[in-house]
């Protein structure tokens, strides 16, 4: 079956949205504005050790997100990684379709546009590119994008930096509860934790208050680490209100998964958040995914729970919490 992609239908000369992308009234950006005033964490990684593992603790259990910088990424890493996915896009619409993706085959890899699965189900305005990074045995090459030439090797190389972060992060994460810094890599997989790409492309909106480019949900991740192009878009939820997260160049935004709140028994939150377009110009963003392999078992670390921490989530496998999650069946 063919499928209709939103890049296509915006640069087509739509002028107004089409039914299944217009947004029930209550979960309208025009209905739902974000708070003004209110900023989310910026840390540096560059701070003396232990205020970083009480301000990381403190943005994780209070927000589930936060941004870093002084992170050791190279901003020209980061502008190459951007490049190359921009680059992808602006390909002929047949190159792209060689790479899409089949849900209803099970192959989940590759070039796709959210599908609806019945007529009340509305549609986010975004076109992606999805693939796993890591570990070398889940890799599947042929899924990668062969234009532009470079997209693999810049890739590559950004997977290898961004997992040193994601391990100190880790390591933080384990100290603000008072664990060994390896306790919630080790919990996760270790060295088989999966680490999966999502390029999420949002085209020019023509009614931009109507749609949402993703709508609100928690990642079914331990940790999501993103790069944003300069458009903003994302905002998380805090304290019943909306807030805007501001770009801020070459840093990472940092999202607490589903993972790390049930791992830490509630005492991190998993971030509620939601993206939106704009009427103007295209937003992307590079969203990085580390999560458990689908045999491990996650729920709450014996260690952070007692008779007044009571476990708030049952311990089950990363694959029928995905399971679950997918089908909207009770947690």
């Amino acid at each position: 079956m063919e499928v209709e992609r939103v890049q296509a239908l915006a640069y087509g000369g739509l002028r107004e949205l089409p039914a299944q992308f217009i947004r029930p009234a209550h979960e309208r950006p025009e209905n739902s504005k974000a708070i003004e005033g209110v900023t989310v964490p910026v840390i540096s990684l560059s701070l003396p050790h232990d205020l970083l593992v009480h301000e990381i603790f403190k943005a994780c259990n209070e927000w589930g997100f936060f941004l870093i910088t002084d992170h050791g990424i190279s901003p020209a890493l980061i502008e190459e990684l951007k490049e190359v996915g921009q680059k992808f896009f602006r390909l002929p619409q047949g190159e792209k379709e060689k790479y899409a993706n089949d849900h209803a085959a099970g192959k989940f890899e590759g070039y796709g546009t959210k599908m609806t699965k019945n007529h009340e189900e509305k549609v986010e305005w975004i076109d992606y590119y999805f693939h796993i990074m890591s570990p070398p045995s889940k890799v599947n090459y042929e899924i990668w994008p062969q234009n532009p030439p470079s997209y693999r090797k810049v890739t590559e190389e950004y997977d290898k930096e961004l997992s040193k972060v994601t391990d100190r992060l880790l390591e933080l994460l384990s100290e603000g509860l008072g664990l060994e810094g390896k306790v919630l890599k080790s919990c996760l997989g270790g060295e088989k934790i999966e680490v999966e790409m999502k390029i999420n492309m949002y085209p020019p909106c023509p009614q931009p208050e109507l749609a949402l480019g993703v709508e609100p949900h928690t990642d079914m991740s331990a940790l999501t680490l993103l790069v944003p192009n300069d458009v903003a878009g994302l905002q998380v939820w805090k304290d019943e209100n909306w807030v805007a997260v501001d770009y801020v160049p070459n840093a990472i935004f940092v999202h607490v998964g589903d993972q790390i709140e049930i791992l830490s028994n509630g005492k991190y939150k998993s971030v509620l958040h939601r993206s939106l377009v704009n009427k103007e110009r295209m937003r992307m963003s590079w969203a990085v995914f580390y999560v458990p392999p689908h045999e491990t078992s996650i729920g709450p670390l014996p260690d952070l729970v007692d008779d007044q921490n009571p476990a708030k989530f049952s311990t089950k496998t990363y694959a029928e919490f995905r399971y679950r999650k997918f089908n909207k069946i009770p947690q």
